[in-house]
């Protein structure tokens, strides 16, 4: 089923609000994110069918040196990489070179499939069962080494599956790697060489690259993290780790132009982009909320196409509203920063909507307790808390709203449900504007 046929709702795209108004807004958003988060600098883009309505930075690209941030900063954008990944290989697909049917171990013979069928679309999105190497402790000790491809394929490849291939969905960075290996075997080029000759160049997108640590890169922002309360340097990563799965850097200059490539079919055909903004199915049939490289979601009852990303002192958030021809790109060079929130933020005041309202059941502390404990979905394990007074997960306090439900006092958008046996926490859900997680107590 085609995505844009996929929307419970269809709703009028309505006009913009006037350009002072929602700057003042979008300044506003901001400006209490970075004080809320300690944020360093943002840059912020917003396009409404082929208009930029608004492309600026806010803060700092470089503290040291006191460099703002502007629409043309470049920031490590991590996992908003996969879509450009994605349409790297439908381009392949488009050519003749393979098609999302084609079999893992036809294409990298050499790579131990453990007996298992795994295609190029398990791959895609996200359902191959490949352990993924970022949930990996080892990975983690050598994140400062430049591993070969042999290397880091020999690292993940000898785990053990997660899951048969279509049984569930995993997000997993493991298989976007194989994505790029896939790439550069089939092209002949490198993945770096591949996206510039056909995608980058053709597209005009010149703040757009492999964002690798030696080169001199025009415009690139420091990455920095919080703690204890002040910015520190980011954490070093060697970037030939993320490669195809969150390597690239952007501005929010080249993502807006970006994104208008794809829907205007610039770079894959109609079809193409199609298969990518459509949610696939596991092997019983499940609809998933994935496509290729993108995520499928809605607010209220906005359709949109989605993707985050979370990189080493940097987050990314990218945002296309079909309906409404409205783009939202949000980027930020410090890791404490939640651009989804954000970037919500501001697509509520673009579309005209409402913030949600919460109407908070405060709760004791034993009562709290019923939930605290530590839940994994099969990625990377979630503890919830228990800090003066307050329920926490991750950075986030949770807010009961009755009957094991909870709201996230920083983003509205976000609810967790607990399921209680016998005086006891077994489960939590996690669901923003659509996109679920499931993840059962072990601890």
């Amino acid at each position: 089923m085609a995505l844009f046929a996929w929307a419970m709702v269809v709703v009028a795209a309505p006009a913009l609000p006037q350009s002072n108004g929602l700057v003042g807004e979008v300044d506003a958003i901001v400006s209490e994110a970075m004080e809320r988060s300690h944020i360093a600098g943002v840059a912020v883009g917003i396009s409404k069918g082929d208009d930029v309505v608004l492309a600026k930075g806010y803060g700092l690209a470089d503290v040291e040196n006191d460099v703002a941030v502007d629409a043309h900063t470049v920031f490590r954008i991590g996992s908003v990489t996969k879509q450009f990944t994605a349409a790297a290989i439908l381009l392949l697909v488009e050519r003749g070179k393979l098609s999302l049917d084609t079999e893992l171990g036809t294409l990298l013979p050499d790579y131990p499939t453990h007996g298992r069928t795994i295609t190029v679309e398990r791959l895609l999105n996200h359902t191959s069962g490949i352990k993924g190497y970022t949930e990996m402790p080892s990975f983690w000790e050598t994140a400062r080494l430049d591993l070969s491809q042999e290397e880091m394929m020999s690292l993940f490849g000898a785990e053990p599956f997660e899951f048969a291939p279509g049984e569930k969905y995993q997000y997993n960075n493991s298989a976007y790697y194989l994505l790029g290996v896939i790439i550069e075997k089939l092209s002949g080029q490198s993945y770096t060489d591949f996206l510039k000759v056909n995608i980058f160049e053709p597209l005009g997108l010149d703040e757009t690259h492999y964002l690798d640590n030696d080169p001199i890169v025009p415009r690139r922002a420091e990455g920095y993290e919080v703690k204890d309360g002040a910015l520190v340097n980011d954490d070093p990563l060697s970037m030939r780790l993320p490669y195809a799965a969150g390597s690239l850097g952007s501005s929010v200059h080249d993502l807006l132009r970006w994104q208008k490539a794809l829907v205007s079919h610039q770079l894959l055909s109609a079809e193409s982009f199609e298969k990518m903004t459509t949610p696939g199915r596991l092997s019983n049939g499940d609809r998933l909320t994935y496509g290729y490289g993108v995520g499928v979601a809605h607010l209220d009852d906005h359709l949109k196409v989605t993707h985050g990303g979370g990189i080493n002192g940097f987050r990314a958030h990218l945002s296309y509203y079909p309906h409404d021809e409205v783009t939202v790109a949000v980027l930020t060079n410090t890791g404490s920063a939640n651009p989804s929130v954000i970037e919500s933020a501001i697509a509520r005041v673009v579309l005209g909507l409402e913030s949600p309202s919460v109407d908070e059941i405060p709760l004791s502390e034993a009562a709290l307790g019923v939930y605290v404990g530590v839940y994994h979905p099969g990625r990377s394990p979630i503890e919830v808390r228990l800090e003066d007074g307050a329920l926490r997960l991750g950075g986030q306090t949770l807010r009961p709203t009755g009957e094991h439900a909870f709201t996230s006092a920083e983003d509205p958008d976000a609810r967790v449900t607990f399921t209680v046996e016998d005086g006891k926490a077994v489960e939590l859900r996690m669901e923003r504007q659509g996109q679920v997680t499931v993840a059962p107590r072990t601890r």
